[in-house]
């Protein structure tokens, strides 16, 4: 059986010691049996927004930062579709939080940006990122797999514009404080993927950084929405078993898709 992958595990200042991690961990995944696994959300650093208005700028990086090539001889590597997260610069400077997505062979199909930015206590990201303006599905070895980062998944649209993209799979790398109602957010992950047809997985930080302390507790759930896996407040490779064949028929069996009215459709342009 193929297996999908969330890898949790708590991040280091120093970005050469958090890719030694994400190799160490991939590497497990790619044994374990995975086609596909998702990194936490800023995953070669601490999670600095946590604070307002810090120098970050020394964890920006463009598509020519020496680890963004680590990433996809990584992915290459281990033959696993690997979906990042990172702090990423554009050509023009502009950061984003955002996930490169590497094929089984290291290929980057593209980098999936963040559209819904949050502003409140541990989370002042609008001093950091700037949004993205859409939700990418790619086509991988893996099957086809749409991208929602953290704080857009709290906006349902996000996994239904991705789900009507064709998404089999929509990955969630994320950041859950320890204190914050991780039960209610594995519920979360189950609805969107009952709601959708879709195995979703929600990838998070643990550990303990600068006093505050990251939950873990990492999902994965299937299309009919049951909870497929969860990880503890460890570090983990959380795996589960997928089945595209047996998802299609979930889809097919529930008519969501074929039922919903176009105006209802995310990006058709027309209000809700």
């Amino acid at each position: 059986m193929t297996h999908l992958a969330a890898l949790q595990y708590a991040m280091s200042p120093d970005i050469g010691d958090n890719l030694q991690t994400a190799r160490r961990l991939l590497g497990a995944a790619a044994r374990a049996g995975a086609k596909l696994a998702v990194f936490p959300e800023v995953q070669l650093s601490p999670f600095f927004p946590v604070r307002r208005h810090e120098d970050a700028g020394h964890y920006a990086m463009t598509t020519g930062h020496p680890a963004f090539a680590a990433l996809a001889d990584m992915a290459k590597a281990n033959g696993i579709v690997t979906v990042a997260n990172i702090y990423f610069e554009d050509e023009d400077g502009t950061r984003f939080d955002a996930s490169p997505v590497f094929d089984a062979d290291g290929r980057l199909l593209g980098i999936s940006k963040m559209v819904h930015i949050a502003q409140f206590e541990h989370f002042w990201e609008k001093d950091y990122y700037a949004s993205g303006s859409g939700f990418d599905v790619y086509d991988t070895a893996a099957g086809r797999v749409g991208i929602v980062i953290c704080y857009d998944r709290h906006f349902p649209e996000s996994y239904r514009a991705c789900a009507l993209q064709g998404a089999e799979i929509i990955a969630t790398p994320t950041c859950n404080l320890a204190g914050e109602p991780l039960d209610l957010f594995a519920w979360e992950m189950r609805v969107l993927a009952r709601q959708n047809s879709v195995y979703s997985i929600l990838a998070n930080r643990c550990g303990t950084e600068n006093g505050i302390r990251y939950g873990g507790h990492s999902v994965i759930a299937g299309p009919d929405g049951r909870l497929l896996a969860e990880a503890g407040g460890d570090e983990a490779v959380l795996t589960a078993e997928f089945d595209l064949k047996q998802r299609a028929a979930i889809a097919a069996a529930s008519g969501w898709k074929a039922e919903l009215k176009p105006w209802l459709k995310p990006g058709t342009g027309q209000a809700l």
